[in-house]
């Protein structure tokens, strides 16, 4: 069977498994890239049993030195394919998983920049695109992803219960997360003054040009705040979610009751937001005696 009918294949039984769209998105582009890498070695189609562990390795490598892609990437590239060779062992296309063995690289994590409170408000209270700041302030509220902040609709955001639905967020989980009344207050003014009236869509935050927000803009607007205000970091939409979380732990909320805030499947995804403050550590070392 061909490799390229195989990833096909694996792609339509992840849709079926209710996998969101942009999840299937990056594994169908991902897929793809890989196959047509393979279809250049071999001067054409490639058939699922000419895989072999060097073939993926040498993709593998090339993508690391040649592209000079980052070990995170070239080992969410090994994940992809990992999973459509399983998805072909299942299905008995081929005996074994030529990637099962291979090694990932080693990846270093630097500690995830957060903001601090005052910064948050500054941040917020700087953005002078109306729509975007209530967007803003929603994920550094909740926690929400930027695909689940842009993708809520008026039904999701519930002032007589105090919740925000996350309808089938990453990985096809809804969730539902209580809202903090400063938060519901300003959303309140936003639907009542800021959004506009006359237009169809359901979507909660919705422009008058396009009835929907995107996620690009939402970034770049946040980019161009920060650089108005002279910072030095970076800050995008998954920094405000990060800033959440870290704002929960450093309050000492469980880290499980956090994992379902945020809706990781792993509370152990939930553990990159703890942080090590120095001066904390300091205090804590200096006060034994």
């Amino acid at each position: 069977m061909l490799l390229k009918d195989v990833i096909e294949a694996h792609i339509d039984k992840m849709k079926n498994k209710g996998r969101s769209q942009e999840t299937v998105r990056g594994y169908e582009s991902d897929l793809r890239l890989f196959n047509q890498y393979l279809e250049g070695q071999f001067n054409g189609s490639v058939y699922i049993d000419d895989l072999t562990e060097e073939t993926v390795e040498a993709y593998l490598l090339k993508r690391k030195n040649e592209d000079n892609v980052s070990p995170s990437s070239v080992n969410r590239y090994l994940a992809t394919i990992r999973g459509c060779l399983h998805y072909a062992v299942k299905q008995k296309l081929v005996p074994f998983n030529v990637a099962e063995d291979i090694e990932p690289l080693k990846v270093h994590r630097a500690e995830r920049i957060h903001l601090t409170e005052s910064e948050l408000e500054t941040l917020i209270a700087a953005i002078e695109h109306p729509i975007i700041k209530e967007a803003a302030r929603l994920m550094a509220y909740t926690g929400a992803r930027v695909s689940e902040c842009t993708n809520l609709t008026l039904d999701d955001v519930d002032f007589e219960k105090n919740v925000i639905r996350i309808i089938e967020g990453k990985g096809g989980k809804s969730r539902v997360i209580p809202m903090h009344q400063t938060l519901k207050i300003h959303l309140q003014h936003y639907q009542a003054h800021i959004r506009p009236k006359y237009i169809t869509s359901s979507k909660f935050f919705a422009t008058q040009k396009t009835g929907e927000l995107s996620q690009q803009y939402i970034n770049r607007m946040l980019h161009t705040t920060t650089k108005k205000l002279g910072w030095q970091k970076k800050v995008t939409c998954h920094i405000l979610r990060h800033t959440f979380a870290s704002q929960l732990v450093s309050k000492n909320i469980n880290i499980v009751k956090i994992s379902k805030i945020l809706g990781h499947a792993d509370v152990r995804t939930t553990s990159i937001y703890t942080h090590t403050n120095m001066e904390e550590l300091a205090e804590a070392v200096n006060s034994l005696s």
